[in-house]
């Protein structure tokens, strides 16, 4: 038993389920999130729960940069529009969306905190970029399918390591 407690104590999570990691980008310190290996219901409303229990620092803000949460069936955009409940919980301040069915989320969510929705990953991460500030707590988040590691490497591409 306390060979396994003493192993528990060096765990970091595993890149893409729930790594963190902070990064100097041009307006100052960010923290980041790493949920993009995989996206369920329940596993989305878990991690905005986690982002939720941040505390972004010097008018830092929640944002959430979410992907399409794949293989749902015909109740897909429906399972994606009921996150709203979730990222208000959260005090999530920006969404950022990618997907066919993460727009039904966008769409649902009031103007004040939707970044931008784009067909893809890539199609947002120049926004998402743009929009960081100095303090700011970052989820990314979505199924493998939807690519949201071209989000964390625009992210890391940022970093001014320092």
């Amino acid at each position: 038993m306390a060979r396994a407690a003493a192993a528990l104590g060096s765990f970091t999570p595993l890149k893409g389920r729930g790594a963190r990691f902070a990064l100097s980008v041009a307006s100052g310190a960010i923290e980041v999130i790493d949920e993009s290996y995989n996206a369920n219901p329940a596993s989305m409303r878990a991690a905005l729960a986690l982002l939720g229990s941040t505390a972004p620092r010097n008018g830092g803000r929640r944002i959430a940069v979410l992907g399409d949460m794949l293989e749902l069936g015909e109740d897909s955009k429906s399972l994606h529009a009921a996150l709203k409940d979730a990222v208000e919980e959260a005090k999530t301040d920006l969404v950022f969306a990618c997907g066919r069915d993460m727009r039904a989320l966008y769409e649902a969510l009031p103007e004040s905190r939707r970044g931008e929705w784009g067909e893809n990953s890539s199609a947002i991460a120049p926004s998402v970029i743009r929009s960081l500030r100095a303090g700011d707590e970052v989820l990314v988040k979505g199924s493998l399918g939807s690519r949201m590691a071209v989000i964390l490497d625009a992210l890391k591409s940022q970093d001014g390591g320092g």
